[in-house]
């Protein structure tokens, strides 16, 4: 019977599969239903750089005597960020008083305490401000790993692509400085150099990155003339963006990559780790059929490696990958030619 454990930044699970941020991870209820139905680690809900920022001076004066030397208020910080968007930052405000960090800092407590499988923080960030206070008490909550979702997209005329690059670069080199558990950031793919970009990003020694964060994208009523939320799962054919990249970059970064995005079967989690990845991030597939699901998924999984001869994740992991060819865009250019213009 094959083996599924496996290892992703540095820790030890019994299978690839983890269930990735999301409301679902939000609950110690659903926590442990995942941990039962197989799940090799879970990726609690993000919480957002605002939410800790607006919660920062109430949090720094009960936990450091020196908080009265930051030169500026990160109240003001985000009042700064959303001054032509009132309605954004009062919403913003009162979320954060309803899920403050001390708050999310004991849910991670209570997660580690109930569950025997990883437990991954994560923080929805977009800068690189002082992370001092915060990653260490997130370490010293008991989260064996923390995800960095950086969520920028190349909106604003006056940022420069090196810009957006050097703002994920310096978010991972400030948390890493502050923390000895693993790290991994969650990125998208809106780069003009993707691989080189990511390969800098690797170089700050983050353990893992995760290919890719999935942007919220606004939908319009057009009998309301109002912007509304629609598509917020994704579907499963959009796991093939995520193949690509991941068996472009395996083997040429030194760090761990976790594929995210688009993972609805057993089909694609197969397909991913063949091209590379250390781990398989579920979301929507777990929010559309269930928990339970996600053991559905990892006897698929078992089921498959026994039928080919595999006997560990090991053995299959990467065997696809395009690490060997010399200049990886020729390959999809070839690719390319032999869809659209016949060429066998």
């Amino acid at each position: 019977m094959a083996n599924l454990m496996t290892n992703y930044l540095g820790l030890k699970l019994k299978n690839p599969v983890i269930v990735g941020s999301c409301g679902l991870t939000n609950s110690l209820k659903h926590l442990k239903e995942m941990e039962d139905a197989g799940a090799g680690a879970v990726v609690l809900k993000s919480i957002f750089e605002e939410q800790i920022m607006l919660n920062a001076e109430e949090f720094l004066k009960s936990s450091n005597p020196n908080a009265s030397l930051f030169k500026q208020s990160f109240q003001d910080s985000v009042k700064e960020r959303y001054q032509d968007y009132d309605l954004a930052f009062d919403y913003i405000q009162d979320y954060a008083k309803q899920t403050s960090l001390e708050n999310y800092l004991n849910f991670v407590r209570a997660a580690k305490s109930a569950l025997k499988i990883p437990v991954i923080a994560s923080i929805n960030c977009i800068s690189g401000y002082d992370w001092e206070f915060f990653a260490k008490r997130i370490q010293e909550s008991g989260a064996d790993a923390i995800e960095l979702n950086v969520f920028l997209l190349p909106s604003d005329l006056s940022h420069t692509p090196e810009y957006l690059e050097d703002t994920y670069i310096k978010i991972a080199t400030e948390v890493k400085k502050f923390v000895t558990i693993p790290v991994a950031l969650k990125i998208g793919y809106f780069f003009t150099n993707l691989i080189r970009t990511i390969q800098h990003i690797s170089d700050t020694g983050v353990e893992g990155l995760v290919l890719f964060n999935r942007p919220y994208n606004p939908d319009i009523d057009i009998n309301t003339l109002q912007f509304v939320t629609k598509n917020i799962h994704s579907s499963p054919n959009e796991y093939a963006n995520t193949l690509r990249w991941m068996g472009i970059l395996s083997g040429r970064v030194p760090c761990d990559l976790s594929a995210s995005t688009g993972n609805h079967t057993a089909e694609s989690v197969i397909k991913q780790i063949l091209v590379g990845a250390a781990s398989v991030q579920l979301v929507s597939a777990v929010y559309e059929k269930g928990i339970p699901y996600i053991t559905q998924i990892i006897n698929e999984l078992s089921t498959w490696m026994d039928k080919h001869g595999f006997l560990e994740i090991k053995d299959f992991k990467g065997l696809m990958s395009q690490n060997k060819v010399h200049n990886p865009a020729a390959f999809e250019r070839v690719q390319f030619m032999r869809h659209y213009a016949g060429i066998e």
